[in-house]
């Protein structure tokens, strides 16, 4: 009997010790519970500096983003303006016209191109990216019509920016154009004899009607500046004021 005991025994102690030693040598497991807590505990910090990082950079990344779109803006603008220059000088060319008649009442109509003299293709004057404004959701671009404050406004803009007169126009049809247009101030001394609006956004936006310029329809400040304009809805692109 006494034998038996202590086999039994001896089983028991021996089953129990081979368990022990399984666990202990476990694959991944921590020799020390308290590793564990440890290790979350960098795994927390470790996330937390990488979300301050993003916050911290995110801004710059916003202003970056939005720079690339102020230059698309610019770039898209310019190309409006000389295709309005373009459809101007052919229409004068053409019917003898001047002023209203001879400027566009709609974006189509810069689309559709100039025909070629002699043949029935057209020449294309603006692309179809071009006639959408990137700062804007909708991508419609606001139309600047002659004799309107927000063109007086960048008027005055840029003889301030150029601290002179304007820069001459580059060729008659343009100086025509300007005469009729705007009203002249002929040097920046007297600038102040036209009273800037506040609001030149919500003058000369109509959607239709011969235009001389376009400006987009966002009311943000800008990263960069045109002109040393630093809001969207001032940017007026026009071929007006250009130099040759």
């Amino acid at each position: 009997m006494t034998n038996l005991s202590f086999k039994h025994d001896h089983n028991i102690l021996g089953s129990h010790g081979t368990h022990s030693n399984e666990r202990l040598s476990c694959p991944g497991c921590p020799a020390d519970p308290s590793e564990a807590g440890y290790t979350l505990v960098a795994l927390l910090a470790l996330m937390t500096i990488l979300a301050l990082f993003a916050m911290a950079i995110a801004p710059s990344l916003q202003q970056q983003a939005e720079r690339e779109r102020e230059k698309e803006a610019i770039f898209r603008g310019e190309q409006v303006a000389e295709a309005i220059r373009d459809y101007y000088r052919y229409r004068v060319a053409l019917n003898r016209v001047t002023g209203d008649q001879a400027l566009p009442s709609s974006m189509d109509q810069l689309l559709e191109g100039l025909p070629i003299p002699g043949g029935a293709k057209t020449r294309q004057i603006l692309r179809a990216t071009a006639a959408h404004d990137p700062l804007t959701i909708e991508g419609e671009w606001r139309f600047i019509h002659p004799r309107t404050e927000a063109l007086v406004n960048f008027q005055q803009s840029v003889m301030a920016y150029a601290g002179t007169v304007l820069p001459p126009p580059r060729d008659t049809q343009m100086a025509q154009l300007q005469v009729f247009a705007v009203p002249q101030i002929t040097s920046v001394l007297n600038l102040g004899s036209t009273p800037k609006s506040t609001d030149s956004s919500s003058v000369g936006d109509d959607s239709s009607g011969p235009f001389v310029g376009v400006a987009s329809r966002s009311r943000r400040s800008s990263v960069l500046t045109f002109y040393g304009i630093e809001n969207h809805d001032e940017w007026i692109f026009t071929p007006l004021f250009r130099g040759p």
